[in-house]
């Protein structure tokens, strides 16, 4: 009855993360999916309960409870430009419980190992199922041990260290140790040898090395990848979160843990892809860091910036017919995106064509600019990707950047030695007029030095996004 049970609630739960991984595809369809989401999760958790092995209930409970308490703080304080770090840090953790999930398969196997015929006999849940594995089902167990711990702390690290990137704790630039690429080649090929020690009963001392040779990769791999590429760095830890996962599942022979794995391990690699196709770059180089270098001198920068005021700005969008909207990180952290959303209203109400430009990397998080717009409560039909939108650029009077630089850099196309040469970006200089609304001269994140604030139909809107918005709404009634 017990196993009959859980098996049926791991296929229904199974099909509710189908189901939610598909609505998140749509803006329509993403808040039934999270709620698809949650009833799966919630039924894979109790289905485990009362499940066969199941017990330490008061202990099971209090984790359960202490869990959802703080994962309910967490997400009460985290303000949306946050949520990138919070990605992060949850992907850190499921890589670090693959780190101790697999410990314990490997000790409990040894403990299981350890016992007599009858009292293994006696053995109830995961101890069960490892008594009654033949030679080759314990080496094949050690190897889904020995590669789930190895995934996890590459997550672990990997993770952390993007959280400090993305946090400003650590430097957003490509940095890497001498040696480079052959200090993860030889730390990778020690791994293989130690698997190989590992397998032939050298201990667990080759487990313990082979974690902290997978500590240092995770580091040393994303500390080598530059701040323009992070989003790219966060569904790929994505991906590697779920890949721990599915083997830990394989590990344990928790069906439902395998195929959840597998679900986000594949959708965080296929969004990876995608983003790195937008981008117009090599997935592999990515992974392997570097980006951030260029290969020559940057291409000098003739012109200065000039700033214009509120008035000007109101001015040229009161004669303006046609508007296009492209929203960055700095909208976020202005929190703007609701004065966004009212001088769109407005501008429509008087029959201007306003819409929104989104590049498929902008913000720090895929779909990061998306969410913000959906919740100030802009249409989804004015919300168009970089493909949809880029081709009508000559036709509009007016572009207005809020806190972008990156996705509107024209160095990707002049410059073959800027670190974004080949990069897809949003060609708003080729609308009549660009505002760019930005709080200083700096040069943002990725600390490239972005052509676009110094050409000629280029005006600096300077000042606190949600400050000078909110000076703007006062002139657009």
């Amino acid at each position: 009855m017990e196993i009959g049970f859980t098996t049926a609630a791991y296929v229904v739960a199974a099909v509710l993360f189908i189901l939610s991984l598909g609505g998140l595809s749509g803006q329509e369809s993403a808040k039934r999916a999270v709620w698809y989401g949650i009833a799966g999760m919630a039924l894979a958790v109790a289905a485990t309960l009362v499940g066969p092995g199941a017990g330490l209930w008061v202990l099971s409970v209090v984790l359960i409870v202490a869990g959802g308490i703080i994962g309910y703080i967490v997400a009460k304080r985290v303000q949306m430009t946050e949520m990138p770090q919070l990605v992060a840090a949850m992907h850190s953790l499921v890589g670090l419980a693959a780190v101790f999930v697999g410990y314990n398969a490997y000790l409990e196997l040894g403990r299981v190992l350890a016992m007599s015929a009858e009292e293994r006999e006696a053995l109830e849940g995961f101890a069960a199922i490892l008594a009654h594995k033949d030679p080759v089902e314990q080496t094949i167990l050690k190897v889904e041990v020995f590669l789930g711990v190895f995934i996890g702390a590459v997550t672990f690290t990997g993770s952390v260290i993007a959280f400090g990137k993305l946090a400003g704790n650590v430097t957003s630039k490509a940095t890497k140790l001498p040696g480079g690429h052959a200090l993860n080649a030889a730390a990778a090929l020690g791994s293989v040898v130690l698997l190989a020690m590992f397998l032939n009963g050298a201990g667990i001392w080759t487990l313990i090395a082979m974690t902290l040779l997978a500590f240092f990769i995770g580091y040393h791999l994303i500390m080598g990848i530059g701040g323009a590429d992070m989003p790219v760095v966060v569904s790929m830890l994505n991906s590697y979160s779920g890949w721990a996962a599915a083997a830990i599942g394989f590990s344990l022979g928790n069906d439902l843990l395998i195929v959840v794995g597998a679900l986000v391990g594949s959708s965080g690699a296929i969004l990876s892809y995608i983003m790195c196709k937008a981008m117009n770059r090599s997935f592999i180089s990515v992974i392997l860091g570097g980006f951030g270098n260029t290969t020559g001198p940057a291409m000098e920068i003739d012109g200065e910036q000039v700033a214009i005021d509120v008035d000007g700005v109101a001015a040229a969008l009161e004669d303006a017919d046609s508007v296009i909207i492209i929203p960055g990180y700095g909208m976020a952290v202005a929190q703007a995106q609701q004065n966004v959303a009212e001088l769109t209203r407005r501008l429509r109400a008087k029959g201007k064509n306003v819409r929104f430009a989104i590049h498929p990397v902008a913000g720090r998080l895929p779909g990061h600019m998306n969410v913000l717009l959906a919740e100030a409560k802009v249409p989804y039909d004015i919300v168009l990707e970089m493909d949809e939108i880029n081709e009508d650029f000559p036709e509009t009077d007016v572009a207005i950047v809020i806190g972008s630089n990156d996705i509107v850099n024209p160095a990707a196309q002049e410059d073959p030695n800027s670190p974004i040469a080949g990069m897809p970006v949003l060609e708003c200089w080729k609308a009549k007029q660009v505002f760019v609304s930005k709080r200083g001269q700096g040069t943002g994140y990725s600390g490239i030095e972005n052509p676009l604030f110094y050409k000629e139909n280029t005006r600096m809107f300077y000042g606190d996004a949600k400050k000078s918005l909110d000076d703007l709404l006062t002139r657009v009634q």
